[in-house]
């Protein structure tokens, strides 16, 4: 595979009801309506040994939802069985591959107070990515575009991702009072160095140069000439890895990440995000910058000072974690933690967070707590923790489908 190796490689007085209206009208289609239309939003292609999943929610950036999840499991189920079919494809339709799942239709039902709805998304689509993680065929994704949060976890677990230059990713689900989830937590803590602690709590963006030099993405090319690798897919006939890699390699282009890439800053990256608090990590950032006055600490300040405190130190304990599990335990883990942030068991933090975001788009969440220094070890120990004694984990096929360690 073509790689470069980086160095040292709501709050309780939302007015739920209009809330509730107003993210209704933002959620291109109500994930019940889906079922009705639900071979349009996934579509299919065949070629010669190979089947293309086409995630087609375009004017929602391809966001996802339990009915594509449920879709998705059967697809990739009836292909893994057939015998014809030697590898898979996905992509994504229009300017997206995939934005994650879709906010703003879990934010209706959680107001609605539909969780168990809201717990069937969570395990519709971890138990995809976990299908993803653990195929029995090779798996291509096209990474084209905007990926961030889900997008990433029915992707980068997979054989091959293929970045190009408009490439966008990210897993910014601090900036709306969440966790990293669908996987983050097991693909992040294997970045190089602590970057995985960077991207997780920043939220940044890194584009398709800095996705194949972490090793986010196996291959880069241009989207120009996307078409042609497509093409090439469509006529290989084999299940062997090595000859689908050979393809990819044989358009693939050789790069680096440009000047301003965090990789190129992947020293001072560990330097600041390996300490093991929250606090001392802020502690760093300042530091530096007030011995160098260099923009970046800057900006990275600002950025964590933006983001849900809470969130903060529950997304830094999770990538910790991630480190030491596989990609089984990180998924059941990161369900815990969902549940326990749709429940408001701890906080409002999520509802809040979207309500600042993108639903009424003030850009100014009242966070609770307030500082990260106010944030108890009590309360992160509890994403960690069951629901109850009677709520059932996340439950995969681990007996018949071997994890990523």
């Amino acid at each position: 595979m073509q790689r470069f190796k980086a160095a040292s490689l709501v709050r309780n007085g939302l007015h739920s009801c209009r809330l509730l209206s107003h993210c209704r009208g933002l959620c291109s289609l109500p994930d019940h309506a889906l079922n009705d239309d639900l071979d349009h939003q996934v579509l299919v292609e065949g070629k010669a040994w190979s089947r293309t999943a086409i995630l087609n929610r375009p004017s929602a950036l391809n966001a996802l939802t339990t009915a594509m999840g449920a879709r998705l499991q059967k697809l990739y189920k009836s292909w893994e069985d057939n015998p014809d079919i030697g590898f898979i494809v996905m992509k994504g339709s229009g300017k997206a591959f995939c934005a994650g799942g879709d906010v703003s239709c879990k934010f209706a039902l959680q107001c609605a107070g539909k969780i168990e709805e809201c717990k069937q998304f969570f395990s519709t689509l971890y138990a995809f990515m976990y299908m993803v993680g653990t195929c029995l065929k090779p798996h291509v994704a096209i990474l084209n575009g905007i990926t961030m949060g889900g997008g990433a976890g029915v992707s980068i677990p997979g054989t091959f991702r293929i970045a190009t230059d408009k490439t966008v990713f990210a897993t910014p689900e601090t900036l709306i009072g969440f966790h990293p989830d669908a996987g983050a937590s097991f693909y992040l803590s294997h970045l190089p160095g602590h970057l995985g602690e960077f991207v997780a709590l920043t939220g940044e963006r890194l584009n398709g140069l800095d996705m194949i030099a972490s090793g986010l993405a196996t291959h880069y090319l241009h989207s120009s000439r996307l078409p042609l690798i497509e093409e090439e897919l469509g006529k290989i006939v084999t299940d062997d890895p090595s000859v689908i890699e050979a393809s990819l390699d044989k358009y693939g282009e050789l790069v680096y990440p440009d000047e301003k890439s965090v990789l190129h800053r992947i020293e001072l990256v560990d330097k600041c995000f390996s300490h093991d608090t929250v606090e001392e990590i802020i502690d760093a950032l300042e530091c530096e910058a007030g011995r160098t006055n260099d923009a970046w600490c800057t900006s990275t300040l600002k950025r964590l000072k933006e983001v849900s405190p809470l969130s903060l130190k529950v997304a830094l304990r999770s990538i910790r974690e991630g480190r030491f599990q596989t990609l089984d335990q990180c998924l059941v883990r990161e369900y815990r933690m969902s549940l326990q942030s749709i429940t408001k068991q701890v906080s409002n933090e999520f509802c809040e967070g979207v309500r600042a975001r993108v639903v009424e788009k003030d850009f100014a969440p009242k966070w609770d707590p307030p500082s990260v220094e106010k944030v108890s070890n009590d309360m992160v120990d509890q994403y960690f923790s069951p629901l109850s004694e009677f709520e059932p984990d996340l439950e995969l096929p681990t007996e018949l489908r071997e994890a990523f360690t």
